[in-house]
């Protein structure tokens, strides 16, 4: 079934929604864009271009847009702060939603987000592109075979030479507080919860800035994290180094599992089995897995997974209420280097939770 949805946001990550991750999945008959928004004219014509939106359907007005056009579900790819206005927009019109991440800028409004969509009955997706990149995947794939054995930790690298302004896209993530959490994290700390296989306990983390970074905030940090199955994790994440030894869709994950190790770099992932003991290899020298192949990855996968759970199908794994986990484990981060200390990601999640629930029904 094809399903109607309006775009909202096309410049920027949105220019890549119009050229790359949807023209698929309409050809495929699965998403007719039927309305294109942005504050921003002149990026309207990224849907013009590239989905054949007419330019009477292209609005610089969201609300215009929504009450003009009656579709199934809205799309969301515009900064994080302004989400929660186009969820609510999406949901007194009757729509399902498709948001970019993270849900929101903050763990309050993240928490209310998905309360107002539960309420509402409405199903909402998050693109976590990254961990449904075909590398993550294989990676996921041999990391579950029975052959490796238990997990025991996993380590992250994220490193870049984007230092001066504009070098990371869009002017806000320049003068955003917690950039490098909020819009690059998120996806690492995500994919270090799925491959780990459980939720988080406990998160120590320490973010700054140098003063090379032309950031309104911080732009690295270090992160340790406890799983509640006992896997733990390390994360490196940088956006003001000297070189990018391993920047997006190029990281470094190594697994350390009982009966081998596994490590993916730079798209290759390896696999060194455990052949007794005082044995030294250097990475590169293990045997590699071919990478999977299909023809869709990504957010252009993650439409297609969509509207499958549209069609009735299982909840994708990204929904709204799985997501919450990787939004809540962003901002106990933030929590953890603002305050020196550890922080108990379940606990924070379930506190912050209760408080907006009685907001929402309160104000009801």
């Amino acid at each position: 079934m094809s399903y109607k949805a309006i775009l909202v946001g096309t410049g920027g990550q949105g220019r890549a929604w119009c050229a790359r991750f949807l023209p698929p999945n309409v050809e495929d008959g699965l998403v007719q864009v039927v309305a294109a928004v942005d504050v921003n004219a002149d990026a309207l014509k990224n849907a013009q271009e590239h989905l054949g939106v007419p330019p009477d359907k292209c609005y610089t007005d969201p609300q215009r847009a929504f009450d003009e056009n009656p579709a199934d579900f809205s799309i969301i790819v515009t900064p994080p702060a302004y989400h929660e206005a186009v969820v609510d927009l999406s949901l007194a019109h009757d729509m399902h939603i498709l948001s970019e991440k993270p849900i929101a800028d903050t763990l309050e409004a993240a928490v209310r987000i998905a309360e107002k969509v539960k309420r509402a009955g409405k199903k909402m997706g998050v693109t976590m592109s990254h961990r449904f990149d075909q590398d993550k995947t294989t990676l996921r794939q041999e990391l579950r075979a029975v052959r490796n054995g238990a997990l025991d930790y996993l380590i992250c690298r994220f490193t870049c030479n984007m230092r001066n302004f504009g070098d990371w896209g869009a002017a806000f993530r320049h003068t955003m507080k917690d950039a490098l959490m909020i819009e690059g994290s998120v996806h690492h700390l995500d994919i270090l919860a799925d491959l780990a296989g459980a939720k988080c306990d406990t998160i120590y983390a320490q973010t700054w800035n140098p003063k090379w970074g032309a950031y309104g905030g911080d732009s690295q940090g270090l992160v340790n994290l406890h799983f509640t199955n006992g896997v733990r994790a390390f994360y490196e994440g940088a956006k003001t180094n000297a070189i990018g030894l391993n920047g997006w869709a190029q990281e470094y994950v190594r697994a350390e599992c009982e009966l081998a190790t596994l490590i993916m770099d730079r798209r290759r992932v390896e696999r060194h089995p455990y052949e007794g003991g005082r044995i030294y290899k250097r990475e590169g020298e293990g045997t590699e897995i071919p990478l999977l192949e299909q023809s869709k990855w990504m957010n252009t996968w993650l439409v297609e997974q969509f509207v499958q759970w549209l069609d009735g199908g299982p909840a994708m794994e990204t929904n709204i209420e799985d997501n919450l986990q990787s939004v809540a484990l962003v901002f106990a981060a933030i929590e953890s280097s603002h305050t020196g200390q550890p922080v108990k990601v379940q606990e924070l999640l379930a506190k912050t939770r209760q408080a907006e629930s009685h907001k929402l029904g309160a104000a009801h």
